[in-house]
This record gives structure tokens, sequence and C-alpha cells, in this order.
């Protein structure tokens, strides 16, 4: 019976530096071989799921953007993109809690390098590095712009209870206290899986989910299987089904093993 395994990017498929390691190469390869399926699941947009060494290890499909972007087999069949009333009303209310941000979407991301001098966050520097001509600044966000997410920090100047109140059909992932990441309200990793069993008519027991932070939380509570890294969040280990050990010790290899998938 074929197993559809979700796997969540950072922290779990690489490390912060985005090195993979061989054991987990080797355990997709032989996931795939044994006829299952292997999908990203992942916070970030699909613009930002660029590296070619990821993308060659042969995902079925990607689940980006919590939720909000759905792939397979290289083709869109889900998208869900915030309204241009949304888009504005949320630059607005960010611009005016001190609040730098970066919109993510399915072609491109927006943000300003300029605006996270301050707050110290040498992140965007990075991204606009990584992205190329995929980032863009805010300025060039108009209607029509397709933005699916987005992410922001929290200065020493933002009031965060205000910024919720005034974004209700928002949801919040706070990651730190520091960044937090910010969905239309319903979605998440755990709506995107439930999106794909019902258009591919998927049972949640052949479900598998392996993440390690707080935004795969909702997926761990949906799945009948739940694998966290050994070097994961300790809120996320309480309800895992599993826990595996860490990503350079082989964790995703031995909790495959673990299952029998591989």
């Amino acid at each position: 019976m074929k197993k559809y395994v979700f796997f969540d990017i950072d922290g779990t498929l690489w490390d912060h530096h985005q090195i993979i390691p061989q054991s987990t190469k080797k355990a997709i390869k032989m996931l795939k071989e044994n006829g299952h399926a292997a999908y990203i699941n992942t916070g970030r947009a699909r613009s930002n799921i660029i590296e070619k060494e990821l993308l060659s290890l042969g995902f079925e499909g990607i689940v980006a953007g919590c939720g909000t972007h759905i792939e397979k087999n290289n083709k869109v069949i889900y998208e869900k993109l915030m309204t241009d009333e949304q888009i504005m009303r949320s630059l607005k209310v960010l611009n005016d809690n001190h609040m730098p941000m970066v919109y993510e979407g399915p072609e491109y991301h927006f943000f300003n390098v300029d605006d996270f001098i301050e707050i110290g966050d040498p992140y965007v520097k990075i991204l606009k590095e990584r992205l190329g001509p995929i980032a863009k600044a805010t300025s060039e966000i108009s209607k029509g712009t397709r933005i699916n997410k987005f992410s922001a920090d929290i200065s020493k100047d933002t009031d965060f209870d205000k910024v919720m109140d005034l974004l209700p059909d928002f949801d919040f992932i706070n990651h730190n206290g520091v960044i937090v990441e910010v969905i239309p309200e319903g979605y998440s990793k755990a709506t995107g899986i439930k999106e794909l069993m019902n258009i591919e008519n998927i049972d949640l027991d052949d479900v598998y989910v392996v993440g390690d932070s707080m935004n795969d939380m909702d997926m761990f509570k949906l799945a009948s299987h739940s694998i966290c890294m050994g070097n994961g969040d300790d809120r996320i280990k309480e309800v895992a089904e599993y826990v595996t050990t860490n990503l350079h010790e082989d964790g995703i290899y031995n909790g495959l093993k673990h299952y029998g998938l591989i």
C-alpha cells in the first residue's frame, strides 16, 4: 500500500547551512523505490524553494506556504492567495507597528533589506542574495500581486497584541518571540495535507509527517504517524508518535526505517 510522507525542510531535510545528509538522500531514494510518495511540506512559499540539490531528491509534490500552495508532479493543483485588501491592510498595520516584513508568494518575495538593519536581523540580506531577481522591494506590491503569506520581525516598538487585533483574519505562528509567520486564517501545513488527501483520495492512516519546529504542530496533530527530528523543538517531541535521531545522525533514515518504509 502506497504511503505518503511529508517532509519539512529547515531542520529536517537540511540544516541551517542547507546541507542535506547523504543518509537523507539515500532514505528518500529507498522510500520511492519501495513505491511510496515523498512530499515537501514547508512554511516557505514556493518562490523560496529553488535549490536544485533539494528538488533533485525526487519529490512527488510540494505543499508550500503553510498549506496555501500545492503542487503535484510540477503542476499547481491548489492555490490560496491573500486578497488585495488583506495585503494593503497588513502592510499598513506592520509599518505602523514597526514590524519589518517579508511578503511571500508563488513567484516572488517582497521585502526591503534596509528595514531590517535596525533590528539586527541578517537573514533578509542572505535571502536577497539567494533569491536574486525573485526578491523585489515592497514598493512593487500593487493590485493583483500574488502573495500567499508573510513573515515579520517583532521590534522593541511593536505592540504585538494590537497587531493581532487588527489582523483577525490571519493566524500567527510565533517562533521565538522575535519572528512570526502569518498565514490567512485557517491555513496550515495540516490543511495542505487535507486538501491533497481530498484531491488524491488518500487515507489518513497512509500519511506520515516529519518535522522539527512549531509550524509543524498542526500536521503532527493531524497525521496518524509523526516523526520528530532529534534536534527538534521539545514541544513537537511531546506530540510526536516517534522521535528519531538528529538530522546529522541519520534522523530521517532512522525514522523511515522505524516504520518499515525503507
